[in-house]
């Protein structure tokens, strides 16, 4: 948690300090070309006077003549350093009495030379400081006769845009410092509610499922907060039916074997007479069916959760499905007093199914059907051929499940208020097995009314023969 906290402190202090760089770059440039524009113009509007002068005036007269007949006409309304040169970039006279050779190769005096205004920023011989030259062209008939050139120092303007800059960093400064102090709070605000969460859920881990999180809010960290509670209530709840079923199936063993043990007892009695032996010998051969079936529910189930249940699929005529159907629930239903049926237009039909799976499906669908319907009920089984799926239909007028125990009646220990379900997996088995033969399993109730469970196999291969 705390490499996070570091990582977002970090990232924002980047982010800020990239941000007043950029800001100070732009700024700083901004100052410096405005001063620097500023300082030309001043000089143009300058040199301008002195050039108009001189052209207007002047201009038939000789150039190093008229440089010392009217030698303040050219700088003594300036503070500016004034340079006369010839045509040809030669100094002919400084105001402030320096001397440079090498004026002709400096860009503003080309431009003059040429017949063009001109300026430079940089470097002079003669002093330490950069300098800003303007240069202007003194023209006779067109013809450029001699160059006039205004230079200042930028020390000045250097100084305060160096002033201007501390000040810049000064702000700089107080902003970062600032960032940080709002980054660490962000952080936090961000952090804190996370190290919560790992906490609780820690805690979780360790066993405590009744801790809850309390974070409130829209934020994808109150959602996070809401599913890890919403999490440990399932979990508790799952642990619950989990319970309950390993309670269920212990008393679904413990009876079976009850009775196996007494019978056991009973006749190993010498006085047993034959009918008692036979009476018994029936009995242990039913309870131990009984427990038979029990345990391979469980290995099923066992497989289920596991994920390794497997199917056999085979060419099979649906006849035989439905005609093992019939003679394994009719003796039943007759007995209880039941209106079965067995409902069918697919005589003599190819199906690739897992006979025994199916089978198991079905007896499991229709002895929950005989379960919950009255003396004279009816259940139904239903089989026809859907556009692309195999359906079969298993439907009863019983008491129907409630809207409440609807949703949740094929889920793994799921035993409803009302049910009479052994240990609360059967349904589940039966879906994973309609599953893996790429189908799904339905089921409609209404409380009071009925109850339909829907098995559809799509793309279910189909012979006619």
């Amino acid at each position: 948690m705390k490499s996070i906290k570091n990582t977002l402190i970090r990232s924002f202090i980047f982010l800020i300090l990239f941000i007043v760089i950029c800001m100070n770059i732009l700024l700083g440039t901004f100052v410096k070309k405005y001063y620097y524009d500023n300082a030309e113009t001043l000089l143009r509007n300058q040199i301008e006077i002195a050039t108009n002068f001189y052209n207007k005036y002047l201009y038939k007269s000789n150039l190093i003549e008229n440089i010392y007949d009217n030698v303040d006409s050219f700088w003594n309304k300036s503070n500016a350093e004034v340079q006369i040169l010839d045509e040809k970039g030669n100094l002919l006279m400084d105001s402030i009495g320096v001397y440079d050779d090498n004026l002709h190769e400096k860009p503003d005096v080309k431009k003059a030379i040429n017949g063009e205004s001109g300026s430079y920023v940089g470097s002079v011989s003669y002093s330490n400081y950069k300098v800003m030259s303007v240069s202007e062209p003194l023209l006779n008939d067109n013809e450029v006769i001699g160059i006039i050139r205004y230079v200042i120092s930028l020390e000045e303007i250097n100084n305060e845009l160096k002033s201007i800059v501390f000040f810049f960093m000064l702000i700089s400064i107080l902003v970062l410092l600032l960032g940080i102090v709002i980054s660490l709070i962000l952080s936090n605000k961000i952090i804190n509610p996370i190290k919560k969460l790992t906490d609780i859920s820690q805690e979780m881990a360790n066993g405590n499922l009744k801790v809850r999180n309390n974070i409130s809010g829209d934020g994808e960290v109150a959602q996070l907060a809401s599913t890890l509670d919403y999490m440990a209530e399932e979990i508790i709840k799952r642990e619950k039916l989990k319970d309950d079923f390993i309670s269920s199936v212990s008393h679904e063993l413990r009876t079976p074997l009850t009775s196996i043990k007494g019978w056991v007892i009973t006749l190993q009695d010498n006085n047993t007479d034959k009918e008692t032996f036979k009476l018994g010998f029936n009995i242990l051969e039913k309870e131990t069916d009984r427990l038979s079936n029990m345990v391979e529910e469980l290995l099923d189930f066992s497989r289920l959760i596991n994920g390794k249940m497997q199917l056999k699929i085979e060419k099979i005529n649906i006849m035989e499905l439905i005609e093992y159907i019939e003679n394994y629930m009719i003796p039943r239903a007759l007995k209880e007093c039941i209106n079965f049926n067995v409902l069918s237009n697919l005589d003599n039909k190819i199906y690739y199914l897992d006979i025994d799976r199916m089978k198991q499906v079905l007896i499991n669908l229709i002895d929950n059907s005989f379960k919950f319907v009255n003396k004279n009920g009816n259940v139904s089984v239903i089989f026809n051929q859907g556009e692309e799926d195999l359906k079969i239909i298993v439907e009863d007028n019983g008491c129907g499940i409630s809207k409440s125990d609807l949703p949740k009646v094929k889920e793994k220990f799921y035993k409803g208020a009302n049910s009479k379900s052994q240990n609360g997996i059967g349904l589940s088995i039966c879906e994973e097995i309609v599953n893996l033969h790429n189908g799904y399993l339905d089921i409609v109730s209404e409380e009071g009314k009925m109850t339909r469970v829907t098995i559809s196999i799509p793309n279910t291969r189909e012979i006619d023969i």
